[in-house]
């Protein structure tokens, strides 16, 4: 199966996140220290902006603290009445048309519709940003195994479990304890909720929204911007764009995915 991102390889037996070098490194009994953001490439930028003032945003910057070599130096936002304010301690420095001013600088988009994720990557491919300027944030209680990949771009946050070959793709969501089990594939711009569980051989598509504390039996597939509701059991394939729930899910005729349901550029903070 062909993935739609090029996937970060480990560089050491030892983790699938790059060592950064200690300046204590060669005096014996030196330990490195395994950096909590990985990127790309072998080597890293240590300023970070946050694309989107939103409450993601507060979460993704908590992950970057937790890093001892990096550094969040701004959020970006198209909202006006928040220029000059911050979040969680970081400013926000102007609109998202304002990257090309921190050329230095990788990427993190904080949006939590996965459609809106997409559009920015769009709208930022235009302002000449490449695939290499964003970073991955994997918080540090998340093991990832060797012979799974996590994309560009995707945010991983606490107690997230990967057990065997699983794949994500670029500018993924995953929220806290998500369960991913072997044989998982979650396609670019997926949004999994908080405490969702999904069984082997899961496939969840692009753009596809699952709740919090919502489960997807084994080898089943979540249609592309299809919406799985909170605390839903889904049983059978979900085609796409549909938003099912319930237990076991079934269809709900009163809300369509639409594209003309997706909020306007203008406010990617309040997601």
């Amino acid at each position: 199966m062909q993935w739609p991102f090029q996937p970060h390889t480990p560089s050491t037996p030892e983790s699938v996140r790059p060592k950064r070098s200690s300046p204590s490194l060669g005096r014996p009994g030196a330990q490195p220290r395994v950096a909590t953001l990985s990127f790309p490439r072998k080597h890293s930028l240590a300023d970070i902006l946050v694309i989107g003032a939103s409450a993601l945003a507060r979460e993704a910057l908590n992950v970057i603290r937790s890093g001892s070599e990096h550094r969040a130096c701004g959020v970006l936002d198209d909202s006006p009445p928040r220029w000059g304010t911050s979040i969680g301690g970081v400013p926000v420095l102007g609109g998202v048309d304002t990257v090309a001013q921190y050329p230095g600088a990788s990427l993190v988009i904080c949006v939590s519709l996965g459609s809106t994720r997409a559009r920015l990557v769009n709208r930022l491919q235009d302002l000449g940003v490449r695939d290499d300027r964003y970073a991955q944030l994997i918080h540090p209680s998340v093991e990832v195994p060797r012979n799974c990949r996590v994309g560009v771009g995707s945010i991983i946050l606490a107690g997230v479990v990967m057990t065997a070959d699983v794949m994500i793709g670029r500018h993924v969501v995953i929220m806290p304890n998500v369960t991913l089990t072997h044989g998982n594939r979650i396609q670019s711009f997926a949004t999994l909720g908080a405490g969702s569980a999904l069984g082997p051989g899961v496939r969840v598509g692009e753009e596809a929204t699952l709740g919090m504390n919502s489960t997807v039996r084994d080898r089943v597939r979540v249609g592309d911007r299809s919406v799985l509701g909170l605390g839903s059991a889904l049983l059978r394939d979900q085609p796409p764009g549909e938003t099912w729930m319930g237990v076991p899910a079934a269809p709900n005729r009163t809300t369509e995915t639409t594209a003309s349901n997706t909020p306007p550029l203008r406010s990617i903070g309040n997601f």
